[in-house]
């Protein structure tokens, strides 16, 4: 287990003005990927959340698994396997740094490709948010949807929280478990660049149909497309399964949350909620379909 005492906290002191505690994952693949990441993730802290105590922990898929060094800065630096992209990284980190985390009022799980597509309510997450949530049962973020409801390992679902950057609090991952839940690629994928899906894989065509055209034609049907999107034949199909897999635990980790009576707390709805003063008890944090609804003229 790691002792994170032997790290320097990296951005700020705790101050009567906030008091906040937060430990942030930050997961990479080497540094020269999205190279200003880190960068822009310390402005960010700097800008918006500068009252708060936060321990930065570097998670990096590109380096030795198990190892430990110290980032410039005091900061601590893990190398992780990339077995499962950000989600392995993410569980390795919060099983070496078990013992510490209840000192803390949020986990921040971010990836180094935090900045990519829309990220406008990146920087509604601010003090007065985190604040107004401290201690509740939720998880803080950006909602996206589908246009229609999918079949998911034996249910239906259509919304869930982005993970390159969200808010988590301790007491509420304790619950949770793994923040991974879907390991192993045979169950899923056929090897077949034509058709990529088992069969029997329990997720319903057009959740198929989603993520192919998300990784490698328009998006879907919402007018955004991937940033990243490649043509899939057998040279990318190891890549394709990877990414699949990563876009799958995206979306069980937010149905598990759910499972669990965990609120999922949209960032540009909570920021224009609490600028009306709008009450929020557990009651109040309406699902995401009241949430979207709302925030819609503040996108």
């Amino acid at each position: 287990m790691l002792n994170l005492a032997r790290f320097s906290k990296t951005a700020g002191k705790p101050t009567t003005t906030s008091g906040l505690r937060v430990l942030n994952l930050f997961v990479r693949h080497g540094a020269e990927t999205y190279a200003d990441a880190l960068e822009t993730l310390q402005a960010y802290y700097a800008a918006h959340l500068p009252n708060v105590a936060r321990t930065l922990v570097v998670i990096d898929n590109a380096r030795p698994e198990g190892s430990v060094e110290t980032l410039p800065g005091g900061a601590a630096l893990l190398g992780a396997s990339n077995a499962l992209w950000e989600f392995s990284a993410w569980d390795a980190g919060l099983d070496a740094l078990h013992g510490s985390l209840m000192q803390y009022d949020y986990v921040h799980f971010v990836t180094s490709a935090y900045r990519q597509l829309y990220t406008a309510y990146i920087d509604r997450i601010d003090t007065q948010v985190l604040s107004a949530l401290r201690g509740r049962d939720v998880v803080i973020g950006h909602i996206d949807a589908y246009p229609q409801p999918v079949g998911f390992l034996g249910r239906t679902s259509q919304a869930w929280l982005r993970s390159c950057f969200l808010f988590m609090p301790p007491a509420t991952l304790r619950r949770l478990g793994p923040i991974t839940s879907l390991r192993d690629p045979a169950r899923w994928f056929s090897g077949n660049p034509d058709a990529p899906f088992r069969d029997d894989a329990p997720l319903s065509a057009d959740f198929r149909a989603h993520i192919v055209n998300w990784l490698t034609g328009e998006g879907t049907g919402q007018g955004t497309a991937w940033h990243s999107r490649f043509a899939l034949d057998a040279g990318t199909l190891a890549h394709f399964e990877a990414k699949a897999l990563a876009i799958l635990n995206e979306h069980a980790l937010s149905m598990r949350l759910y499972g669990q009576g965990t609120a999922l707390v949209d960032a540009t709805w909570i920021a224009a909620a609490l600028q009306r003063k709008k009450p929020l008890s557990q009651d109040h944090i309406g699902n995401w379909r009241a949430q979207l609804a709302e925030r819609q003229p503040y996108l």
